[in-house]
C-alpha cells in the first residue's frame, strides 16, 4: 500500500508509538485504588444502615433530624447569616386561560439576581397554596418546555408557582461569551462545576448558593398577598429534585416537598453512574453518616413525595430501598401516608406521569382534595416571553454578582484575616492524616533502555493500595530525584537526568498515570469523579498524593544507592499542589522543583475559567493556608517554579509571578532539561 507524503507525515507519530513500547510497570493500578475507596464507602453505608435501623422512637428520630440539619449545614459551608433586601420587581406579565404569569426579579444576595416567573391562578379564591418550582438541568432553565408544562399544570390546578432559574442556566448564565452567544464552558453541568470547584476552596459549596436562592424565593412569596404562607411546597425534577431535597432540610417553613428523578441511595449510585454535579457533592457527606434518605427524614413528618423512573440513571433500586426506609420512619411518627412514592417505567425526566403524580400528592396535602392530577393539553410559550430581564441575561437587568464573584470576595476576606502559616495550619489545610511509613516494595522486573537500567516496582501505600514506580539507575550516582507528573512516567526528562548521574524514582501517586485508568461515567470526567468520591469520604486527592510522594521519598532514601544524597522533588502539572505540601511536611527533601504548576489556590479562585484541575481541589484550604505558605515553610531549601501556569493552562509571564522564596524559570519550546535546570547537570 502506498500513502501520499502528507499521510505518511501524519502517521509517523502513530507508527513510532506502535514500535516503541510504553515505559510502564504494567499493572491495573486504578482498580485497587477505586476498590479501596469503595470499601471505605461500604463501611460507612453499613454504619448508617445500622444507625437508622436502631431508631425506634419519635424522640430518637427528632434527635437524628437535628443532627442531619447541623451536619449538612457544616458540609455546605454554612448559609448567609443576614437576609438582605430582596429589591423585587415585576418586569412583565401575560395571561392565559386559568392563570397569568408575572416575570419577576429579586436579589437573594446584594447584586445577585434571581430570574423568576410567578404563575398565579385566575380560578378559585386567593390566598392560594404555592409551589417553589425548581428547574433541573435544562439549557433554558425555568423556560424549558417540560418545566413550563409542570408549572402551568400546577397553576391550572389552583396552585401559585414561583419558578426560578438556578445559577448557570436560563437567564443566569455566568460565563456567557457575547462573541459566540454561548456559555464558554457550557450550560448547566459545566457552569456548575466551573464555579463549584472554586467555592470548595473557601470551605463552602455551590449548594449553599442554590439553597439560599430557594430560601429567599420563599421569602418573596411571603410578600405576595395572593399566597397562603402556611401552604408553600417545593417541587422539582433532576437538578430540581436535588434542590427540592435540599430545601426540605434547610427550609422549615415548607409544607411539603416533591423530588423527581433524584432520590436514590449512594450504595447504588457510587460506581454507576457515580458522583454528579458540584452542587451535589457535600465534602464529608458519607463520613458524616448521611445518605439520600436523610433529606426526607429531616423533613418528616411533613409530606415528602419521591417520583422515580425505572430506567433512570439515578438507580431505581436505590430509590426503592430509600423509600422503604423513609416509610418506616414516617410510620413511627404517625404520618406514614405522608411519605409518598411513585415510579413509572420510563427514563430520566419530569414526564407527564410523574408531573401528574406530583399534582395528586400536592392537591391532597395542600388543598385537602382528591384529584387525578390530569394535565390538560398545553402549548409551551416561546421562551423570551418568560424573560424577566431585557436580554435574557441577568447582567442586562443590573445583576452585578455571580457565584464566582461572591466566592472570590470571600477568598479575599480569608486572605486578609489568615494568620501567619505554621506547620500545624498547613496540615489542617491539607486534611493531613499521618506521615506514612516506609512503604513495602516489590520488584516486578527490569529492563535496559537507551543504556539506562530501569527497575519496575510496586510500592504499597495507605490501605494496601499498590502504586507503580520506575527506578532509573545512572552509571554513577551524583544526586537523587523523586519525579512525579500528572501525565505519568513517560517523560524524556527522566532519561536525561539518569544520563547526568541522577538516581531517579518516577512514581504515579494515586489518581495519576497508571494509577488512573478508570473510564468516564455518565459524561463526567473520571478524575472529577475520583476527586468527588474522596471528598464524599471526607478525604481529598491532594492529601493522598502528598502522602504517596512522601512514602516514595522514604523508599528512595532507603535504597543503598541513595546513601548520602537527600532527594529533590520534581513534580509536573496537576501534581504541583500535592508536591508543595509534601515538600513542606517532609524535611528529607533537599529542594522542590515544579513545572507547569499553578502557583496558588488564590489564583485558582480568581480565575475566570479553569481547566484540568479537578484533582487539585482541596476543600476549605484557603481558610488555613495557600501554596506560597508552603514555600515559606520550605526555607531555606530552594524552590523553583519552571514555566508556572494560570489555572486555564496559559503560561505566566515572568513579570506576572510574585513568589517570595522561589526562583522562577521559563522553559522554552524544545529546551532540554540541562538548559532549563543547569545546576542538576554540574559534574
Amino acid at each position: 500500500m502506498t500513502f501520499p507524503r502528507l499521510s505518511l507525515l501524519l502517521l509517523a507519530p502513530l507508527l513510532a508509538a506502535q514500535t516503541t513500547p510504553r515505559l510502564d510497570v504494567g499493572g491495573q493500578y486504578a482498580v485497587p485504588f477505586e476498590a479501596w475507596l469503595t470499601r471505605q464507602a461500604e463501611q460507612l453505608w453499613d454504619q448508617r444502615e445500622h444507625a437508622i435501623a436502631r431508631l425506634s422512637t419519635a424522640a430518637q428520630i427528632r434527635e437524628r433530624q437535628a443532627y442531619v440539619r447541623q451536619a449538612m449545614l457544616e458540609a455546605i459551608g454554612g448559609l448567609p447569616t443576614t437576609k438582605t433586601p430582596l429589591n423585587a420587581r415585576v418586569t412583565g406579565s401575560f395571561s392565559r386561560p386559568g392563570y397569568r404569569v408575572e416575570n419577576v426579579l429579586f436579589e437573594s444576595q446584594p447584586g445577585f439576581l434571581v430570574t423568576a416567573n410567578l404563575y398565579l391562578p385566575t380560578i378559585g379564591q386567593p390566598p392560594y397554596p404555592a409551589i417553589l418550582g425548581v428547574a433541573g438541568h435544562s439549557v433554558n432553565g425555568k423556560a424549558s418546555a417540560t418545566y413550563q408544562s409542570a408549572f402551568a399544570g400546577f397553576a391550572r390546578q389552583g396552585f401559585a408557582v414561583l419558578a426560578f432559574d438556578p445559577p448557570g442556566q436560563g437567564e443566569r448564565l455566568e460565563y456567557y461569551d457575547f462573541a459566540t452567544g454561548r456559555s464558554r464552558p457550557g450550560v448547566g453541568v459545566a457552569e456548575h462545576n466551573m464555579a463549584g470547584l472554586q467555592t470548595l476552596l473557601t470551605g463552602q459549596t455551590l449548594a449553599r448558593y442554590f439553597i439560599w436562592d430557594g430560601i429567599r424565593a420563599f421569602d418573596y412569596l411571603l410578600t405576595r398577598p395572593e399566597i397562603d404562607s402556611q401552604r408553600i411546597a417545593v417541587a422539582g425534577n433532576s437538578g430540581g429534585g436535588t434542590q427540592a431535597s435540599y430545601l426540605a432540610v434547610f427550609e422549615p417553613r415548607l409544607a411539603a416537598a416533591v423530588a423527581s428523578c433524584y432520590i436514590t441511595r449512594w450504595r447504588e449510585l457510587w460506581s454507576g453512574p457515580g458522583p454528579q454535579d458540584a452542587e451535589q457533592i457535600f465534602p464529608g457527606f458519607l463520613s458524616k453518616g448521611l445518605d439520600f434518605g436523610d433529606f426526607a427524614l429531616a423533613h418528616a413528618p411533613r409530606p415528602f413525595l419521591m417520583t422515580t423512573a425505572i430506567r433512570d440513571y439515578f438507580p431505581i433500586a436505590g430509590g426503592r430501598a430509600t423509600f422503604k426506609q423513609n416509610q418506616r420512619l414516617f410510620d413511627m411518627l404517625g404520618d406514614g401516608q405522608k411519605a409518598g412514592y411513585f415510579e413509572y417505567d420510563d427514563t430520566h425526566g419530569w414526564s407527564q406521569p410523574r408531573r401528574e403524580a406530583a399534582s395528586r400528592f400536592l392537591a391532597k396535602n395542600l388543598q385537602q382534595r382528591d384529584t387525578d392530577g390530569r394535565e390538560a393539553p398545553f402549548l409551551p410559550e416561546e421562551e423570551s416571553l418568560l424573560y424577566a430581564t431585557p436580554s435574557g441575561l441577568a447582567d442586562s437587568a443590573g445583576g452585578r454578582e455571580t457565584v464566582h464573584s461572591l466566592n472570590f470576595a470571600e477568598v479575599r476576606r480569608l486572605a486578609a484575616a489568615r494568620p501567619p502559616v505554621t506547620l500545624a495550619s498547613l496540615q489542617t489545610a491539607l486534611g493531613w492524616k499521618a506521615t506514612p511509613p516506609l512503604p513495602p516494595a516489590r520488584k516486578i522486573n527490569e529492563e535496559a533502555r537507551d543504556g539506562i537500567r530501569i527497575e519496575k516496582l510496586e510500592l504499597t501505600v495507605e490501605g494496601g493500595v499498590p502504586i507503580p514506580a520506575l527506578l532509573f539507575h545512572p552509571a554513577t550516582v551524583r544526586r537523587t530525584i523523586l519525579f512525579a507528573s500528572s501525565s505519568g512516567k513517560a517523560d524524556p526528562d527522566l532519561f536525561e537526568l539518569a544520563r547526568a548521574g541522577a538516581l531517579v524514582l518516577a512514581v504515579d501517586p494515586r489518581a495519576t498515570g497508571e494509577s488512573y485508568q478508570a473510564p468516564g461515567r455518565s459524561g463526567y470526567r473520571p478524575d472529577y469523579q475520583l476527586a468527588a468520591r474522596a471528598m464524599l469520604l471526607g478525604r481529598n486527592l491532594v492529601e493522598m498524593q502528598a502522602s504517596d510522594l512522601i512514602a516514595a521519598a522514604l523508599y528512595l532514601q532507603s535504597r543503598p544507592e541513595a546513601a548520602n544524597h537527600a532527594p529533590a522533588l520534581y513534580a509536573k502539572g496537576a501534581l504541583g499542589p500535592a508536591a508543595h505540601f509534601a515538600a513542606a511536611l517532609h524535611p528529607g527533601f533537599a529542594e522542590l522543583v515544579l513545572e507547569r504548576s499553578i502557583i496558588s489556590y488564590f489564583h485558582l479562585a480568581a480565575a475566570p475559567l479553569h481547566e484540568g484541575l479537578n484533582t487539585v481541589v482541596l476543600p476549605g484550604v484557603l481558610r488555613h493556608a495557600d501554596l506560597p505558605d508552603a514555600v515559606k515553610l520550605l526555607a531555606p531549601r530552594p524552590v523553583t517554579h519552571v514555566s508556572p501556569v494560570f489555572p486555564n493552562g496559559r503560561r505566566l509571564l515572568k513579570s506576572e509571578v510574585e513568589l517570595p522564596g522561589a526562583t522562577v524559570l521559563l522553559r522554552g519550546e524544545g529546551w532540554n532539561l540541562e538548559r532549563t535546570l543547569p545546576h542538576w547537570f554540574v559534574q
